[in-house]
């Protein structure tokens, strides 16, 4: 690893809790690999390494730690565009990306060639694609045996293994442990509906306005969110339920319920989780970078999107409108498409539209609920785009290529096309500088002069919009 093996443990010794996730510590004694923040006894420099990730770690001989269960590290933003398109391929990986197609596919889907994502991945990662999925399929199953009360089979197949034959060899191969062991040591209580697990975050997380932001957002009978927490329903590979997130009281987390029905699409839902909190940021390096305008809300983060095409048409909905008028509409258009789902809270009781559903729909009757025809058909030609036509608007796309398949559909243009870009395909580099707010608080009117005085907040320009937004807070006009 570049940065010195002493600081690491420095860093280790002192449980410095801004290098969770950052690295991993191998102990030759044990043959265990745990976080900087572990509270088991510090082993000996002599018998430390440290890997830049936990696949690098288990490739090593290591198996990860039951107390501080690596699993639960979190994210590593990325600052230099190689570290960047290596922790994005992370993230489709870890949505179980080759579960579905090879590396090849994943490469193609990125706008790389396989080659340069294998190098990328290997240098950051110190893994091959396939070893770093490896990997995340275990840690997944762990948390799952840990967590939730799945039979052992439904964990093979939720994490991802073709087989539960293969689960158990390759446990027995990794951890020297088999699954019955691992489901000992959790915490998972019985429970009629849910389990509970936790994702953890780096302070500072300006929390309370994350949930302001999503609140003022939320899409009726979808979602519901409050001053302590976010509500809403998933529908996924067909499970569907329900699930709360709130802050953690005695921990650096979001304590996550979920509905039991989604435990097979677990992955699926943590990934989205951490995408929708922005999980992976390190603070220090973004507010440090955005100096002054960063002093008033340390912490602050960029809303992602649980769902990409629910995000997408929510920004359309919202050109030229109010925040509220927007989330008025977006509520009518669930009512409308999609479908009824039942749930222990009255405030949850629709599954969000499907991009086939939205695909299919009649502009007429989009129109019907107050939405401007242009705005209707503008709605149906993204999701036609999506379905048909391989735009892909997660994390990992080709943000270029991207952003001119969107403004090449009528109704999009470079606010549209930059909101999505923050949101959906998380680029820490967006910035919708034609938005009438920014305008307002940086007094300026030309989108050139905007532009220029933008440049010194490289690479981190769409965290910078979320601090120029914050401070209009209380402004009616979408944002």
């Amino acid at each position: 690893m570049q940065t010195d093996a002493t600081t690491y443990y420095e860093a280790l010794r002192t449980r410095d809790k801004r290098f969770d996730g950052i690295f991993f510590v191998a102990v030759q004694s044990t043959r265990i690999y745990c976080r900087p923040v572990c509270k088991a006894q510090t082993p000996l420099f002599k018998n430390c390494q440290f890997h830049r990730s936990a696949a690098s770690a288990e490739k090593a001989g290591y198996r990860p730690c039951l107390r501080c269960r690596p699993e639960l590290a979190p994210g590593n933003a990325a600052v230099d565009a190689a570290s960047r398109l290596a922790t994005l391929a992370m993230t489709r990986i870890e949505d179980g990306a080759l579960s579905l197609g090879g590396v090849d596919q994943l490469a193609a889907a990125m706008g790389i060639s396989s080659r340069h994502l294998r190098r990328v991945v290997e240098a950051e990662y110190g893994v091959t694609p396939i070893e770093l999925a490896q990997t995340q399929k275990l840690l997944t199953a762990k948390r799952l045996l840990t967590d939730t009360n799945l039979p052992l089979n439904h964990v093979a197949l939720a994490s991802g293994f073709s087989s539960v034959r293969r689960f158990n060899a390759l446990f027995l191969e990794r951890y020297r442990m088999n699954p019955t062991e691992i489901r000992k040591t959790g915490v998972a209580k019985v429970a009629s509906d849910s389990f509970i697990c936790e994702l953890a975050f780096r302070e500072p997380y300006d929390w309370s306005s994350i949930l302001k932001f999503l609140k003022a957002r939320a899409c009726s009978g979808v979602e519901f969110v409050d001053e302590t927490k976010y509500m809403r329903t998933v529908s996924h590979a067909d499970h569907a339920g329900w699930l709360s997130v709130e802050r953690s009281k005695s921990r650096d987390a979001l304590t996550v319920t979920i509905s039991n029905s989604l435990a097979p699409v677990l992955l699926h839902v943590i990934t989205r989780l951490k995408r929708l909190f922005d999980l992976q940021s390190v603070p220090e390096i973004v507010d440090t970078n955005l100096g002054k305008l960063a002093v008033s809300h340390p912490g602050l983060r960029v809303p992602g999107a649980f769902d990409e095409a629910e995000v997408a048409v929510r920004a359309i909905l919202g050109q030229q409108v109010s925040v509220k008028g927007a989330s008025l509409l977006a509520g009518r258009l669930s009512k409308l498409l999609g479908k009824p789902i039942v749930t222990p809270f009255q405030q949850l009781h629709l599954l969000t539209p499907t991009v086939s559903q939205l695909a299919n729909a009649q502009p007429a009757d989009i129109a019907a609920l107050g939405i401007i025809k242009a705005r209707a058909a503008t709605i149906i030609s993204l999701a036609k785009a999506m379905e048909l036509d391989g735009l892909s608007l997660e994390p990992g796309a080709e943000i270029n290529r991207t952003k001119m398949q969107l403004k090449s559909i009528a109704g999009i243009g470079d606010w549209t096309a930059e909101y999505i870009s923050m949101r959906c395909l998380g680029w820490p580099d967006a910035f919708p500088y034609s938005d009438l707010g920014i305008k307002k608080v940086l007094g300026l009117k030309s989108d050139k002069a905007i532009i220029e005085t933008a440049e010194q907040w490289r690479p981190w320009r769409s965290y910078a919009a979320m601090h120029l937004w914050k401070s209009l807070e209380g402004d009616t006009k979408e944002k």
